[in-house]
């Protein structure tokens, strides 16, 4: 009926600090469960409540950090100094990194929740969980004031919180002696927020990749320059760090991003699935979709002030501006002339800050067919005079199409993100399997 369980550790890492607060940590974890089912007073409610099972767990875990940073101990690395000729170099030793003496664990406070509910003989179960976590002491590079020799230092710099809900439904619609259908539903919701940075980063630092760390926003945030439109010339134009509305009078590696424009999450906050099975007799077809909500996606960074024919641009360029007045019908730039660049030497900013700006933003949202497969489970007759003991045969599709994506993408698979931009579509995928059992 009851369910108990704790556990604790005490480990220590050379990877950490010297100092005992540091290098050693004790975490534990306690949890407990209350099987409902096994009271006698649950017995009125069956088979139309079939089991209940209330759970919750609270602990604390941690981790060593990045692998990468090794800054617990100074960090001593060799080099040639200059000389005026080389036959007299020689090998130096230089500090590389400063040592960190209480650098320490990423370490976790969470709290589970949740209950497991069957109906109608199991027939529907039902299972939810909410948690929420605490995350501290999170290890990260922080910009000083260059005391001791070092600017950017490697420490435990940032705190965050997340919170979130799982939902699972499982039911058998239909479960007769040749014809079966199950299905499955999966929900997920997350949130999280930085509550605590001591870092400073430039526009630069923000505005690419696949999104940022700030106070008070999600872990990995996309902020962008605000677009203002196209010039006359087909030109696209900015808000600057001074306020100004300008096309090439950017300065990416200023610290004051107050001009950006919060996009959200580069993480989708709601993921799940839909599934359904099919069987009769010996078939079996399955149809499994995933879908994810959300969060935002930095489009392809295909624009430039100047391409070669090795360059291959996407659709958009069809709308693109190409006489004056259309930069009140369009806001993809001209493909900029020998004239424009010579008059402007930094043409190039103005399109890097456009392939960064609120223009080239769409949303991750998605419904995939993730797969359909129908397999056959061969009779026993066909697999004795064989002289198998099993014989099936499969053929599954799986990556078929999206359902539903954000036009803007035009083509461009969400699901799937390399730096800058998104990935090229994820490929259809054919197989067909034969399985023999001797």
């Amino acid at each position: 009926k009851y369910i108990i369980n704790g556990t604790i550790r005490y480990e220590g890492s050379n990877q950490l600090g010297k100092s005992t607060r540091a290098r050693w940590l004790p975490t534990w974890n306690l949890s407990g469960a209350w099987n409902m089912h096994e009271e006698s007073f649950f017995k009125k409610l069956k088979p139309t409540f079939s089991n209940l099972t209330i759970k919750a767990s609270y602990s604390l875990t941690a981790d060593r950090g990045p692998y990468w940073v090794t800054n617990s101990n100074v960090v001593i690395q060799s080099y040639n100094p200059w000389r005026p000729f080389t036959s007299v170099k020689e090998t130096g030793l230089e500090i590389d990194q400063l040592e960190n003496s209480d650098l320490t664990y990423e370490k976790k406070h969470e709290l589970n929740i949740g209950v497991d509910m069957g109906f109608l003989n199991n027939r529907i179960n039902v299972a939810f969980d909410w948690y929420k976590r605490n995350n501290y002491d999170l290890i990260g590079r922080i910009t000083t004031m260059g005391v001791g020799g070092e600017v950017d230092k490697y420490g435990n710099i940032a705190s965050m919180k997340s919170h979130g809900e799982e939902l699972t439904i499982s039911t058998r619609n239909i479960d007769g002696k040749d014809f079966k259908w199950e299905t499955n539903f999966i929900f997920s919701h997350t949130k999280n927020e930085v509550t605590d940075l001591e870092a400073h980063s430039r526009i630069i630092d923000m505005i690419t990749g696949m999104g940022f760390a700030m106070e008070g926003y999600p872990v990995r945030s996309l902020f962008s320059l605000d677009f203002k439109g196209l010039n006359s010339k087909g030109i696209p134009t900015f808000v600057n760090e001074d306020g100004d509305i300008v096309t090439s009078n950017i300065n990416f590696q200023s610290y004051d991003t107050s001009h950006l424009v919060y996009e959200g999450s580069t993480d989708p906050t709601i993921t799940g699935s839909f599934g359904n099975i099919f069987s009769y007799k010996g078939f079996k077809l399955n149809i499994f979709a995933t879908y994810s909500f959300g969060n935002v996606i930095r489009l392809d960074p295909s624009f430039s002030s100047i391409y070669s024919d090795l360059d291959a641009m996407p659709k958009e360029f069809k709308n693109r501006w190409t006489q004056s007045g259309e930069e009140n019908i369009t806001n993809i730039p001209v493909i900029a002339d020998t004239r424009e660049r010579q008059q402007d030497s930094h043409l190039n900013y103005a399109y890097n800050a456009y392939n960064r700006s609120t223009a080239r933003i769409a949303k991750g949202d998605f419904i995939r067919m993730k797969e359909i497969s129908l397999s056959y489970d061969f009779r026993s007759k066909l697999i004795e005079r064989l002289k198998l003991t099993s014989l099936s045969l499969k053929l599954q599709a799986t990556n078929l199409f999206l359902i539903y994506s954000d036009k803007k993408l035009n083509g461009q698979d969400p699901e799937f993100f390399n730096t800058g931009g998104v990935a090229v579509p994820v490929p259809k995928q054919f197989t067909l399997t034969l399985r023999l059992g001797i």
